[in-house]
């Protein structure tokens, strides 16, 4: 049964004492990390979220606290009184930031007691991801969880002192908003009071934030909740969090400025690294040529190399044939494997297979020569002109995808980040950022055949492209940009379309007519009409942000209450079913698929 506080007033952390405080009197309030028996002196690893301090129970002291003491156990919550102390010669204990001290016990109330906990409340963890989400309140105690949430605060707080340094109004928009189906799949609201009409709750406030500078509002930031129902991985959730901003009478470098300024204030003033401004830019053309990616990892090389001259030429028959179709044929050099086995080549072939390829050409270049399986369809000169063009040495590996260039150049780019991992290339401790620009305003989507957008519909084009969208609209780029950083995206924005006319004909490109136009974006197309200035901005993926702050893998590590892969809450059991009566006030009838042959809802 746990005891209140009763008066005892709790003077500081556990983990702010130093030598500094020895001789004072404290009263500190924690949760027992464990207790050892050590020859009649009781030692008690006191922790709370400053950190961990040593406490001593002596029975000479105060025989009746030190009895108390022999009853506690791990995760019980307790408040101590003592002395603090310097430690005696030879216990210091420089893995632990207090210590050099200990707190000597006079007093001791236990404020709660605890179960055993399902798994060590401590940074060496083994147990199951799951486990550590059925009890999160568990985990979150652990202290590098702690830290990750507490860098997740500093972020936030570094984000919110720049933008306001420099003039941005931080401004809430609406979580219930209208569908306007354009990109994910949304999550909807049943309305009560309005039966059979939806809300959706935001995956961005895109809409909201351009409203914002037709309002004359000018600089507008918001670290705002979003949401898609969408398939998950280890750096999306169905509930998201941006830094969201918007900018009027910018053009492009002015938002890519202020937001490099941005990241690099989070930087100093989080974990201390500098960024090293300017970032480095590429066009997403010449990033998906040289690394096959548009959000390329930029801490080691193997960059992709075309040969499609060359091994067009030659008189190997699949070379030959996808250039001749249009294709090409790029390759990358894996540095000093050339003693692959035939299993390994296997592995990797299966690797780009899995991204379209339909297979992998290569060039083991060994002491004794040239082992490959297409050194017979080509000619010792054309070799060696491929094995120079690939800076090629003896102990390399030279690896072929010859193919649509969209497939090449995806798949080689998953090859090289593969090799990347393999070959301990990448230096996790090192940041590396870049640019991306002009990336293509459409992309084709297949089911619809028609275009469609690649990042949103409010997305101006580049003034020159602008005459191409009647005649070569997948041509057209765009005045987008998004910030890398080691690989990973972690933010994105464009210039806006301003103009009525003109997003008129970008919605009548992506073939909606102009009453579903209006439908979904009449009052947007309606506040254009009342003098709009030139905008444009940028969101950043703050989960990923952190992550990668933290040098974490998953951004469910900073965050406090994440969902799993398939969107379930394991510590709420969220979603749940909801009550016959809930859904008859909303005017909903399930219709469930049948289960053991009897139909649901």
């Amino acid at each position: 049964m746990g005891e209140t506080i009763q008066g005892m007033k709790r003077t500081g952390g556990c983990g702010e004492l130093s030598l500094r405080d020895a001789g004072r009197e404290v009263t500190l309030m924690g949760w027992v990390q464990r207790w050892r028996d050590h020859g009649g002196l009781l030692f008690v690893d006191l922790r709370d979220r400053s950190g961990v301090v040593q406490i001593v129970f002596d029975p000479e002291q105060n025989r009746e606290v030190f009895e108390h003491a022999g009853t506690l156990r791990n995760e019980y919550v307790v408040a101590v009184t003592g002395r603090v102390n310097a430690r005696p010669a030879g216990t210091v204990n420089p893995n632990l930031a207090t210590g050099e001290i200990e707190v000597a016990a006079n007093a001791l109330r236990v404020l709660n007691a605890a179960k055993t906990p399902p798994f060590n409340i401590g940074d060496s963890l083994t147990v199951d991801e799951p486990v550590r989400l059925r009890y999160r309140y568990l985990d979150l105690r652990r202290p590098e969880m702690q830290q990750n949430i507490i860098l997740r605060h500093k972020a936030a707080k570094a984000a919110r002192d720049y933008l306001d340094a420099h003039g941005f109004l931080e401004i809430e928009t609406p979580m219930l908003g209208k569908s306007t189906p354009e990109g994910a799949r949304e999550y909807l609201v049943p309305s009560r009071v309005n039966p059979g009409r939806f809300y959706t709750l935001p995956q961005s406030p895109q809409l909201f934030k351009q409203i914002l500078m037709v309002s004359g509002m000018e600089k507008y930031f918001q670290i705002v909740r979003c949401f898609r129902d969408e398939d998950l991985r280890a750096d999306r959730q169905p509930e998201f969090t941006q830094i969201d901003l918007e900018m009027s009478f910018v053009e492009r470098e002015d938002v890519m400025e202020l937001t490099e300024g941005l990241i690099e204030h989070i930087f100093r003033t989080t974990v201390g690294r500098e960024i090293g401004r300017p970032l480095l830019r590429l066009t997403y053309r010449e990033a998906m040529e040289r690394f096959g990616s548009d959000k390329p990892d930029m801490r080691f090389g193997m960059e992709l190399q075309d040969v499609s001259d060359l091994a067009g030429a030659t008189g190997f028959k699949v070379f030959r044939d996808a250039v001749t179709a249009g294709g090409c044929v790029k390759g990358i050099n894996a540095k000093a494997c050339a003693g692959y086995s035939r299993k390994e080549i296997d592995d990797l072939t299966k690797l780009v297979a899995g991204f379209g390829a339909k297979g992998l050409a290569w060039v083991a270049l060994q002491a004794d020569g040239v082992k490959s399986p297409i050194a017979k369809f080509l000619s010792e000169a054309e070799m060696q002109n491929i094995i120079t063009r690939m800076a090629g040495e003896t102990g390399d590996l030279l690896l072929f995808v010859a193919d649509k260039p969209a497939v090449a150049m995806v798949s080689l780019g998953q090859l090289r980040l593969e090799l990347g991992h393999r070959l301990q290339l990448i230096d996790p401790n090192k940041y590396k950022f870049l640019w991306v620009t002009e990336f293509p305003m459409f992309e084709y989507d297949e089911e619809e055949k028609r275009p469609a957008a690649m990042h949103h519909p409010f997305t101006s084009p580049l003034d020159e492209d602008f005459d191409k969208l009647a005649s070569d609209p997948l041509a057209m780029r765009a005045k987008a940009y998004d910030m890398v950083l080691n690989g990973t995206e972690i933010g994105g924005g464009s210039i806006r379309i301003h103009d009525r006319t003109r997003q008129e004909k970008i919605f009548d490109a992506l073939g909606l007519t102009p009453e579903e136009a209006k439908d979904r974006f009449g009052f947007l197309l309606d506040a254009f009409e009342y003098g709009t200035p030139p905008h444009g901005g940028l969101a950043f993926g703050f989960d990923r942000l952190v992550m990668l702050l933290a040098q974490r893998d998953s951004i469910r590590d900073v965050i406090a209450f994440p969902k799993t892969a398939s969107a379930a809450d394991l510590m709420t059991q969220a979603p749940s079913a909801v009550s016959e009566r809930q859904l008859r006030e909303l005017s909903i009838k399930l219709d469930l698929p049948a289960e053991n042959g009897k139909k649901q809802g």
